[in-house]
């Protein structure tokens, strides 16, 4: 079946045609009326959707215009305009149904199959053709109950073929109704996806071919009496071979598996194509909620002018609409009341230009609330998928930004450069970065690099801005400090001691899924805790019951603990002296919420063990700043203790956890496992020759080299001296030995370079062994491992060994 949609919102035109295309019709896209006017003159369509605000020709002047010229198709309005009075217009212009932004999905999709049955002269909900069944509800074909896979074209032919039962349709006439105006196939196309469509209904065991060629015109649906004797034969001897194998395939025919209510497989298939076309339109709603954020921030200003203004209107209109459509009624209705605000303009008072400004924050998080709803693995699995984090160097000195952008291809970080603060912005909306060094320039374009400093500061969550100037003043590092800035550094500096400072701030920054429990017996207290962090990307487990304390924290493993003071059967504090007598949780952040403050009560939560109180009633900056620090510190700490200072790999504790796991998961899910020792050749001698700060810097490099060339999911860590080891889950002996001998050769050809600037290069051995075979622990593999690895160094090193 083919549509138009006639709407002049890209991201809602974009979301409903890939909807819609998911449940197998053919969409064709008009940006305003006049275009889709257009369309209507050229093509035949079933089904028109029409916005009623368009541009060059509004909605319902263009329903009055068909109904005029004599076209029936049926047409389904969609507006955010929702009053009685616009749908009697609506309706009256010749509109056969109407439908108010936000709306549901599900609900438009039925109202769609409703117009078009309504259409097709009471055509049944389920179209059957002897044993073959079409549920256009759920866009499922089933054969004596068994369901049929077709792709979208295959089922778009047999549903219109049961829709109109007595017309032949020529290839041309099949192309109109089935593919959109932007992807026209050629005839063998059509004829193909035909074939492919009767050797699915035949291999499924559809009584006979329901699809009869009509030669030299096209192809018609078969009446479902009409059966040659031979065909009748046929399908006799199919029906009693069938009945002796029944009792083989009785369990294999069923007809498809029982779900609950509440997870149709249409519905899981609707709300994974939203969750597809959410990746794809997100960018621009977040684009629109900042220019709606820097309008607001403009009027607060008094400087808004009439253009700005008539623009962020427009935007927050089209949100209304967006953010419905993808569930969000507090989003939409946000979005409604902000552009109600905009609509006065520089007229409203200071109060309420304020309100605004948070009206704008709270849009800002129903969008980050959606994001985590349609992809709540973003993060983590951007980290999984070995993305390397992204330095945006805003630097005016151009030789300056482009010697720190080759060095940063050996921290293993990916790098944009932008001359200024405005070039920055647009580089930010294309690719957000992980950092940013930004140059604080000490002449007029100061304001646009502190503006800049500022959006990043109050981003959700915030992007850390490294400042870089050559101003030494103890008030601009002030504002800068106010404004959000994480360092200061002064220039003339090297490019080592700036990617030194962005590497600690990577490794110290928020874990993407930082796990937070919140412990108290007010339920109303925990909706309000989890709602105000969640926007923040950390993952909240509540626990209203004190008394299972325990058992919650085995299971949550928090990174860290919110507690109330008083609560029944068991207080906050006994439970902060139970975490604290714990190994395993005895270095756990603790922070107190707490309508206490008087100077016991606080002795009382310190003498604990607490880290820090919030007093109630909870002030939202406050507690999200304390917990978002305590959370950096504790990631900080965290790091020291578990990263090499001289390599920046892990140490051989943090490694060895890791082996362990990678282990673990090899035995539970029988894949292969490697492991190596890579050790530094003759450092000895090198430390001898040219001193130890050469040797150290040769270690660093080396250890630089095995981060770079290991993925995300490998393991390396250095055990100590010269000794590396790696762990390579998935991949077997042979694999392993192959990289490591490509990376030996990377290595030799690095050339290293004295204080006397004599120039010298090293090298390093390794061997490889595989899990089990080598051993089936940890301690097995590492000391089969070792003795090949002795082998090495007896018979010349500079070389990669395997049992």
């Amino acid at each position: 079946m083919r549509i138009l949609l006639v709407e002049d919102d890209e991201v809602i035109a974009q979301s409903l045609a890939k909807s819609l295309t998911n449940q197998h019709y053919a969409v064709d896209i008009a940006k305003d009326g006049q275009e889709g006017w257009d369309f209507v003159d050229l093509f035949t369509y079933d089904l028109i959707l029409l916005d009623v605000l368009l541009p060059k020709l509004d909605g319902i002047s263009l329903c009055r215009q068909l109904r005029a010229s004599g076209n029936q198709t049926p047409i389904l309005l969609l507006t955010a305009q929702d009053t009685s009075n616009t749908k009697v217009i609506g309706l009256d212009a010749g509109a056969d149904d109407y439908v108010a932004k936000p709306f549901d999905f599900q609900e438009l999709l039925a109202r769609i199959r409703a117009l078009l049955r309504r259409s097709g002269s009471a055509l049944p909900p389920v179209l059957n053709w002897k044993n073959l069944q079409l549920d256009p509800s759920t866009c499922e074909v089933t054969c004596n109950g068994k369901l049929l896979h077709l792709t979208p074209k295959e089922y778009g032919l047999l549903e219109l073929f049961l829709r109109n039962n007595h017309r032949i349709f020529s290839c041309s006439a099949l192309i109109d109704h089935l593919w959109s105006f932007e992807e026209p196939p050629t005839e063998d196309t059509v004829r193909s996806h035909m074939k492919s469509l009767r050797q699915k209904l035949k291999a499924v065991g559809v009584a006979e071919d329901p699809i009869e060629t009509v030669y030299g015109i096209g192809y018609r649906l078969k009446p479902a009496g009409k059966e040659d004797k031979g065909k009748r034969r046929q399908r006799g001897n199919q029906e009693d071979t069938e009945k002796e194998d029944k009792g083989n395939i009785s369990l294999s025919a069923s007809p498809r598996l029982v779900l609950s209510a509440s997870s149709s497989p249409s519905q899981s298939r609707v709300d994974n194509g939203i969750s597809k076309v959410w990746e794809e339109v997100v960018r621009k709603l977040e684009e629109r909620v900042v220019a709606i954020g820097q309008a607001s921030t403009i009027l607060l200003q008094g400087k808004l002018n009439e253009e700005m203004q008539s623009q962020a209107k427009l935007e927050a209109h089209k949100l209304v609409g967006s953010l419905g459509m993808f569930g969000s009624d507090e989003g939409s209705r946000l979005a409604q009341e902000i552009e109600s605000l905009l609509e006065k303009g520089n007229q409203l008072k200071p109060a309420t230009k304020q309100h605004l400004l948070q009206l704008v924050v709270e849009l800002r998080q129903e969008l980050q609330l959606l994001n985590f709803k349609y992809k709540p693995g973003l993060r983590s699995l951007n980290q999984l998928a070995n993305e390397r984090p992204l330095l945006l160097i805003v630097e005016r000195d151009r030789e300056f930004a482009e010697t720190l952008a080759r060095e940063t291809k050996n921290w293993d970080l990916r790098t944009q450069i932008a001359p200024n603060a405005i070039a920055a912005k647009e580089l930010i909306t294309e690719d957000c970065p992980d950092v940013v060094l930004l140059d604080l320039p000490a002449h007029d374009s100061t304001d646009n690099a502190l503006a800049l400093l500022a959006e990043l500061s109050h981003r959700t969550p915030p992007i850390p801005v490294i400042i870089i100037t050559e101003q030494n003043s103890l008030l601009d590092r002030v504002k800068v400090a106010r404004l959000g800035g994480r360092t200061v550094l002064q220039k003339p500096v090297s490019p080592t001691t700036v990617l030194e400072t962005v590497n600690q701030i990577l490794q110290s920054s928020l874990p993407t899924e930082a796990k937070v429990m919140v412990v108290d017996d007010d339920p109303q207290i925990l909706i309000a805790v989890q709602t105000l962090l969640v926007p923040w990307g950390l993952k909240v487990y509540t626990l209203d019951n004190p008394l299972r304390f325990l058992e919650a924290i085995a299971i949550a493993e928090p990174e860290l603990l919110i507690l109330d003071v008083e609560m029944p059967g068991v207080s906050g504090i006994e439970l902060c002296q139970v975490a604290r007598n714990a190994p395993q949780w005895s270095g756990l952040p603790i922070l107190f919420l707490t309508g206490h403050s008087d100077t016991t009560t606080k002795q009382q939560i310190f003498a604990a063990g607490a880290d820090d109180y919030i007093s109630k009633p909870i002030v939202e900056p406050e507690l999200i700043a304390r917990i978002l620090n305590r959370l950096e510190r504790s990631r900080a700490q965290r790091h020291l203790a578990e990263i090499d200072a001289l390599t920046f790999v892990p140490n051989r504790r943090k490694s060895t956890q890791d082996l362990e796991r990678q282990l673990a998961w090899s035995d539970r899910h029988h894949q292969p496992f490697c492991f190596a020792i890579v050790d530094l050749d003759n450092l000895k001698q090198i430390n001898h020759n040219y001193g130890h700060a050469i040797g150290d810097r040769v270690l660093s490099r080396l250890g630089q080299v095995l981060r770079q060339a290991f993925h995300t999911q490998d393991v390396v860590g250095r055990w100590g001296g010269t000794e590396f080891v790696v762990g390579m889950a998935g991949m077997n002996k042979s694999d392993g030995a192959r990289r490591l001998l490509e990376l030996l050769k990377s290595f030799r050809q690095i050339e290293f370079t004295t204080t006397n600037a004599q120039k010298f290069h090293a090298t390093f051995s390794a061997t490889v062994v595989e899990y089990p075979q080598a051993g089936n622990n940890l301690q097995a593999l590492y000391q089969a491992a070792d003795t090949i690895l002795e082998q090495a160094k007896t018979t010349g090193r500079n070389k990669i060994l395997s049992n």
